[in-house]
Formats: C-alpha cells, structure tokens, sequence
C-alpha cells in the first residue's frame, strides 16, 4: 500500500494551510503527511482513502476528525495547544502539538476512521461579505430612474435560494453586520460582525445600500448540515482551523441566529433544486453560490447553468432574476476568487474579488486581467 499520493495532499494542503493564515494546521498536515510515510497511525486512520482526489481533501477531513476530539473534550492533552480550546499555540514551537495530535489519532482510531467519511464543510460565514455586496449591486441597478416602477418601489424584498449551501448560515446575511475602517453595512445589533470587510473603499453602491429584507430563505446540499443541533454545531466547529478565532467567534454568533431564523436546506443536488425556483413579481429572485462548483460533477452543473439560463430569461422589471457566484478563476498561473453577477439576462459583470474566506474584499482595478472575460 502506498501513501505517495496522500502525503504530496497532505503538503499541498499545509501549504494551503499556511498561506490563508493557519501555521497550527499547515505544522500539524506536515507531521501527518511523514506520519503517513512512516505508517504511523495518521496512516491507520486514511487507509482506503490514499489514493483519493485532491478536491476530496482527506487532510482537511483528519483535522476536523482531531479538532472534534478537542472540541468534545476526549483530547485534554492536544486541547492545550488549540487556541479555540483556551489552548496556546506558539508558532516559534510549531512541533509542540504533533505528539499530542499523534496520540489522538492513535487512540481514536474508530472515531477518526467514521469522520472521515464526511466532506469538509465549513459554512463560511466571511463569504456573506460577497453575498451582501452582490445584492446592494443589484439593487442599485434595479432602482436607477430608467426602471420602470421607479425608484420608490426599492429595495425589493430578496428570495434567496443557495447552492451547496452546507448548514445554511450564509441564508442569513443580511442579519450580519460588514465593517472596515470608515465603513459599516448591516445591523448594528448583530451577533456577526464581519470585520475587516474591505481593503481600500469599499463600492460606491455599498455604501449608500439600503438594509435588505429577505422574505424567503432556502438552500440544498447533498449532505445538508443541522445547525440547530449538538452533532450539527460540532461540525461545523471542527471544520474551522482551532487558531482563526475571529472565524469561531463569526460561526458562533451565525449559529446564534439559526436558532431563531429558519433557513431550510434540502438534500438534493443543485439542478434538481433549482427545477423548483421561479421568479416572483414584486421580489428579487436570487441564486448565489460560493466555492462549490469544482465540487459539482460536470454533467450536474451543465444542466444547473441550464435551470440558471431559464430563470435569467424569465426575468422582466417586475420580477427580476440575479445569479451570484464567488468561485475561483483561474487567471494567468493562478486562482483568484471573483464575485460576478447576472442581472436578468444581461452580461456577467466582476464585481470584487476576496480571499477565499471572504474577508477581506476590494475592488479589481479597470485594467485587471481578470475583468477581460466572463464566467
């Protein structure tokens, strides 16, 4: 049996680990990744998953596996070193943890075992950032003095309806508050404050956005995650990196307002899902998604765009259609994360870019590269 595969995932992970803000889990996946080689018990734990894909991200399922451990309570030792468990960890000393994390796997093993069967699913709260810029847009354009029922009739109430939409927490967005310096969006009240929101100003429409009124609220996943429950939380904890507070304290404050606010999510693919979405006079039809699509299969997605195409041409002034995504683009030798809208039937149109958590955002300049072409 060999594990070449899974340790080139598991560096490649921790280098993707280290350059979004995690050293605890970029130093944690390149102990595992020499566990794996030596047929420690990293290796026991992924066997039968050695030669999976890279967008299965067997390294991410080992750290939510362990962070549970942590979270639950059955790895006093390891918690020590997680900063999410009142643990500390130093970046100076990035060894520290790995015999405690080797030692969890060991006498898991089962635990560990079962929780790999599960894809990562974060539910990232940050990205609501994109979401919320994406329909102040939209409800600038809608309410130019060309619109027909001009401007008085705005902002219309949003239906939402999200793709691979996890536990449902982004189904929420206007509920959470954005801010950088010079700059706040959102309910002042709100247990999520999406800080750090914008690097330099942030759009023009953003600024001057009126509050949106989501009237209705739905998503679908293939595995849907409960948010209400103990097992549900737990997940979605586990799947953040323990050394990212301000993603923890975000999710905790979401997971405060899923309590109260309904946010169904149904266990169907997305084509099927957006078989049953229409337009509605009087109210915003929006279909937004963030970094799902690499994990839809092709044919799944060909006849998603096609359910998209439909709604968009169905779309008139009274009942209008908007499509956001914030996905990656591949974009010269590399991926970038763009948000682009479809308003009606009109062309796709790059409205910012942002890390892949969401936070922060900017402004492409006019002469970006990644502004010549469309989705």
């Amino acid at each position: 049996m060999s594990f070449d595969h899974a340790v080139a995932m598991f560096h490649h992970q921790a280098d993707a680990c280290a350059e979004l803000g995690s050293p605890l889990s970029a130093a944690l996946l390149r102990r595992a990744a020499g566990d794996l080689a030596a047929g420690g018990p990293c290796a026991a734990a992924i066997a039968g998953h050695e030669d999976a894909p890279g967008p299965t991200a067997v390294a991410l399922r080992l750290l939510g596996a362990v962070h549970a451990l942590v979270l639950s309570g059955r790895a006093p030792d390891l918690a020590a070193h997680y900063p999410d468990a009142g643990g500390r960890f130093d970046p100076a000393d990035p060894d520290a943890p790995w015999p405690a994390f080797r030692a969890a796997v060991a006498a898991h093993l089962p635990f560990v075992r079962e929780w790999l069967t599960r894809p990562p699913q974060t539910n990232e709260v940050g990205r609501a950032n994109l979401l919320l810029t994406g329909l102040a847009w939209a409800q600038h354009q809608l309410a130019a003095p060309s619109t027909p029922s001009g401007p008085a009739a705005f902002p219309l109430p949003v239906r939402l309806y999200e793709l691979g939409s996890s536990a449902g927490l982004n189904l929420l967005a206007e509920q959470f508050r954005c801010a950088s310096e010079g700059f706040s969006y959102g309910p002042p009240d709100s247990p999520v404050v999406l800080a750090d929101a914008w690097r330099g100003e942030p759009p023009a429409w953003l600024r001057d956005a009126p509050l949106q009124r989501v009237a209705d609220r739905r998503g679908c996943d293939p595995t849907p995650i409960d948010p209400r429950s103990a097992e549900g939380a737990l997940a979605l904890r586990a799947y953040l990196w323990a050394d990212q507070l301000p993603r923890s304290q975000r999710l905790n404050g979401a997971l405060a307002l899923a309590a109260r606010t309904p946010a169904p999510v149904e266990a169907v693919g997305a084509a099927a899902f957006l078989r049953g979405v229409g337009t509605a006079p009087g109210a915003l039809t929006v279909v937004w998604h963030s970094v799902m699509r690499q994990y839809v299969p092709a044919e799944e997605w060909r006849c998603a765009a096609g359910e998209l195409d439909r709604l968009a041409a169905a779309s008139t002034p009274s009942a209008p259609f908007l499509h956001l995504a914030f996905e990656p683009r591949r974009v010269g030798d590399g991926h970038r994360f763009l948000l682009t809208a479809r308003l009606a039937a009109g062309p796709t149109t790059t409205l910012a870019e942002a890390v892949p958590h969401g936070l922060p955002a900017w402004t492409p300049a006019p002469d970006d590269p990644a502004l010549r072409r469309s989705n």
